[in-house]
């Protein structure tokens, strides 16, 4: 269990629900409205997958997990931020506050993975279509979403440990929900531990972004030789995963630069909005690219929603 060393402070302050208009009734309905969306389209999802067992192969898995993923990282971030809407205090304890950093950022780190893996799969399945069952064996698969979840949880982990052990002066975050980034700026003394093992865990995020890139690249480059037929195959597999790719990394892209960077001359409502996108954004969008743009959870949907074998 992590020790916070800090006596001076045992809670934050969220201090931009102050300047926003974020109390109101309608601001409340649609965050409630976007949680129960989220929930009940990747839990029907999960179902869908996990009860029909033709659909028990690697990307249909790997599908399962990214859905399990957008359930894990909805209920990390809207039940909180419903919770600051009704509070009239917008505080949060510290041991909460780094439980909610954990989930949020272990939420991103294995959204990243599991892309990759994905990504890797489709490469595969597409390039290499003869060696495709023997490369991508249930053992093998099961490894890949074990590693997919194992790596973020460990590598989070550390990270929070530095910030955990730091000394603050001072509680108050200018955001909507707890930052790692926004308390390290906050310790009294040197951060430069926490400034080097957030510089290697931004570019191991990084190489694996460029790893989905690259893979989607060869894909492109062997389907441009090859038929019209397979072509079409290979862009309607692969868009939905170079849609959430691009979503979801667009997304931790502007909350990157916002947190590093001064953007006070930035409408303040943007960049709460910014904030929100990228974890608000995926859990609704999944669901929709997958769901409907692949024919065999699309029609499983169907039968299991009208009751239907």
């Amino acid at each position: 269990m992590m020790m916070i060393n800090s006596t001076t402070f045992s809670y934050f302050i969220l201090s931009a629900y102050f300047d926003t208009g974020l109390f109101d009734f309608f601001s409340l309905v649609m965050i409630m409205s976007f949680y129960v969306l989220a929930v009940c389209t990747n839990l029907l999802l999960i179902v869908v997958i996990c009860v029909n067992r033709s659909l028990h192969e690697p990307m249909y898995l790997f599908l399962c997990s990214l859905f399990v993923n957008e359930l894990y990282g909805s209920s990390g971030l809207f039940p909180f931020i419903l919770i600051q809407i009704l509070s009239e205090s917008h505080t949060v304890s510290l041991p909460f506050c780094f439980l909610q950093i954990f989930c949020v950022y272990t939420y991103a780190n294995v959204e990243f993975c599991i892309l990759a893996v994905m990504s890797y799969d489709r490469y595969l399945a597409i390039c290499c279509p003869l060696q495709y069952n023997m490369h991508m064996t249930h053992n093998k698969t099961a490894i890949l979403i074990v590693l997919t979840w194992l790596y973020p949880f460990l590598a989070v982990t550390v990270l929070i440990s530095l910030s955990a052990s730091l000394q603050l002066c001072g509680n108050i975050i200018s955001k909507i929900y707890c930052d790692n980034y926004a308390i390290v700026k906050l310790a009294c003394y040197d951060t430069t531990v926490n400034n080097i093992y957030g510089i290697f865990y931004t570019t191991a995020t990084v190489c694996v972004v460029i790893f989905i890139v690259y893979t989607y690249i060869r894909i492109l480059h062997v389907c441009s030789s090859g038929s019209k037929q397979s072509r079409q195959k290979a862009v309607s597999t692969c868009t939905p995963h170079l849609a959430s790719l691009l979503n979801f990394s667009c997304g931790c892209f502007f909350e990157i630069v916002q947190s590093r960077f001064n953007m006070k001359h930035v409408p303040h409502m943007l960049r709460i909005f910014l904030s929100l996108y990228w974890l608000t954004c995926q859990p609704l969008l999944n669901p929709v690219l997958y769901g409907l743009n692949l024919t065999k959870i699309r029609i499983m949907c169907k039968s299991l929603v009208i009751g239907q074998r």
